[in-house]
């Protein structure tokens, strides 16, 4: 039987981990029969890993989220990638075509949450789909197809039938990190590789975000919150691959849950009348 003393310890580790809130994708599993909603499971055990938090799955429930109430219940919010890209009314662009993959209920609550949680200053961390949904919700714009532009290179996955998870999470290109940016200071370099799976990304970067990465041929893969008071960042490439094997993703997902806990610490304060 377990003493008094080891139920306390439990607590205590529990108590620890802050609540990370992961919206997810509005799926069709069961041959597009059952919709469902998910989210990789790489992005909850990284955030269980390396954030040090208690992954919470938020339903892409649309306009019938009580956002405020779901603000107050978070200590971070994680953005994760999606097969489905944020639809062009949201930022002024042109009607995606007939057969593009979209996700209204995901994108409903996600540019209000996005508000919300900077307002509250609730941790952010954006991934793929997540930077360009941080960006969409503060008034920036999306290019639809990097490769078609032009000096640009396709930063899309392979798609060869046989291709391995390993290739398609391999490091593809370089980013340049922002001189004096928080990147920089996390990993003390100027230059790193990063994995590339993506065919939308930033056009016009929102008033509110500073640059913190580029590629060589100018993709926006680096975003953070000017003049942040926590942690709101955003990165183009999968940082939720195997963040053990590649120093920024690791220090992101640190820092994204040190962030977290001071919210938690706050909250739980509020909670208790201190």
């Amino acid at each position: 039987m377990a003493s008094s003393g080891d139920a306390t310890d439990a607590f205590k580790v529990r108590e620890a981990r802050p609540t990370i809130g992961i919206p997810a994708s509005l799926l069709e599993v069961a041959e597009r029969r059952y919709p469902a909603h998910g989210t990789g499971a790489r992005n909850v055990d990284s955030v269980w890993d390396h954030a040090r938090g208690m992954p919470f799955i938020i339903p892409a429930m649309g306009e019938k989220l009580d956002i405020q109430a779901t603000v107050d219940s978070i200590d971070g919010l994680l953005l994760t990638g999606g097969r489905a890209n944020v639809e062009p009314h949201h930022y002024g662009g042109p009607p995606f075509p007939d057969d593009e993959p979209i996700d209204p209920a995901r994108d409903g609550v996600v540019l209000p949450l996005v508000r919300a949680c900077i307002e509250h200053e609730v941790p952010i961390f954006g991934i793929c789909r997540g930077i360009q949904e941080m960006n969409v919700a503060l008034g920036g714009s999306l290019h639809y197809r990097v490769h078609l532009l032009p000096g640009k290179d396709d930063h899309r996955m392979p798609r060869h039938p046989d291709v391995t998870m390993e290739e398609v999470f391999k490091l593809r290109h370089n980013i340049a990190l922002t001189e004096g940016g928080l990147f920089a200071e996390l990993t003390g370099k100027s230059e790193l590789m990063v994995n590339s799976l993506h065919g939308q990304g930033i056009d016009r970067l929102a008033d509110d975000f500073v640059l913190e990465a580029i590629t060589e041929d100018g993709v926006i893969e680096g975003i953070r919150l000017a003049n942040d008071s926590t942690f709101t960042v955003g990165v183009q490439w999968h940082a939720e691959y195997e963040p053990e094997n590649h120093e920024l993703s690791r220090k992101l997902f640190e820092a994204f849950g040190a962030a977290a806990r001071v919210r938690y610490k706050a909250r739980i304060a509020r909670l208790a009348g201190h």
